[in-house]
């Protein structure tokens, strides 16, 4: 059976993806059919239903739960890893309203604990997480959130952390920080989605066992990544949370929730979410 398959080409997503989309692994019996793209692309192609199984940031998955349930292995969750505001100048937190912000897209995890944080926040432009940086040296905007391999290289550019939404939400709720996870169709037959679950754990085990054999694919689509920061950026994001969320992951998620539909900011969910 094959299945399409949607993840981002950040290193820690086609870490743990390289063993099932190359038969490193027992796939039982299913095969995929890889779509590579920024993760706010498949955010919204998500929302067209487009894909079997995706990555999904946990502030759009809110917006799917009644066509996708959430497997436990394969986020992107952990301490210290939260996204960054950054600016050229430093600012006080009083100040922040009145800046023009730019975020990685408007259903990324990012965009979702920054409107936590400050609600009041009116001026947002939504940009490709790569060109943020960019953006506030000419002038363009005021500040940004910065997310990926980004936090690795801004300050070398001369800009400046304003807060750190990881440090935010730790100290909120004392919880890990529910970035991205991976999710499958519910129209799928649950033998399927079960499958799913234990191939994608299979896949990210197969990554912590051997961790160089993925190197070639990981590099294919970090070209202009240093070694480094590109080993950096999958250390951050990978961990005992990939592997499985647990009780402490699945809790934070729906913490996550919680305080998100108390501010309004997205819709009450009403399924289980998790497989």
């Amino acid at each position: 059976m094959k299945l399409t398959l949607g993840y981002s080409t950040c290193p820690n997503d086609t870490y743990i993806f390289d063993a099932m989309v190359h038969g490193k692994i027992d796939t039982e019996g299913l095969t995929f059919e890889p779509h590579l793209a920024d993760v706010e692309e498949l955010n919204r192609a998500a929302f067209e239903k487009r894909a079997d199984i995706t990555k999904i940031s946990y502030h759009a998955y809110a917006h799917i739960a009644n066509d996708y349930v959430l497997l436990d292995a394969g986020s992107a969750l952990g301490y210290k890893n939260g996204p960054l505001l950054i600016a050229k100048d430093l600012h006080k937190s009083t100040e922040i309203n009145k800046l023009r912000i730019a975020i990685p897209g408007k259903y990324t995890t990012a965009n979702l604990l920054f409107s936590i944080a400050f609600p009041d926040v009116e001026n947002k432009q939504e940009m490709l997480f790569s060109d943020i940086e960019a953006a506030i040296l000419n002038d363009e905007i005021d500040a940004g959130i910065i997310i990926h391999e980004n936090r690795f290289t801004y300050q070398a550019r001369g800009l400046k952390k304003i807060i750190d939404m990881g440090e935010f939400w730790e100290n909120l709720t004392l919880m890990p920080i529910p970035l991205g996870g991976i999710c499958v169709n519910r129209s799928l037959p649950i033998d399927v989605q079960q499958k799913v679950n234990r191939v994608m754990k299979r896949s990210v085990e197969f990554a912590f066992d051997k961790p160089k054999e993925s190197l070639l694919y990981v590099k294919q689509y970090a070209q202009e990544m240093d070694e480094d920061v590109m080993y950096k950026h999958i250390g951050l994001y990978v961990n005992d949370f990939t592997r499985d969320l647990g009780e402490t992951g699945k809790k934070a998620v729906n913490i996550l929730y919680q305080k998100a539909t108390e501010q309004g900011v997205i819709p009450k969910i009403e399924k289980e979410i998790f497989l």
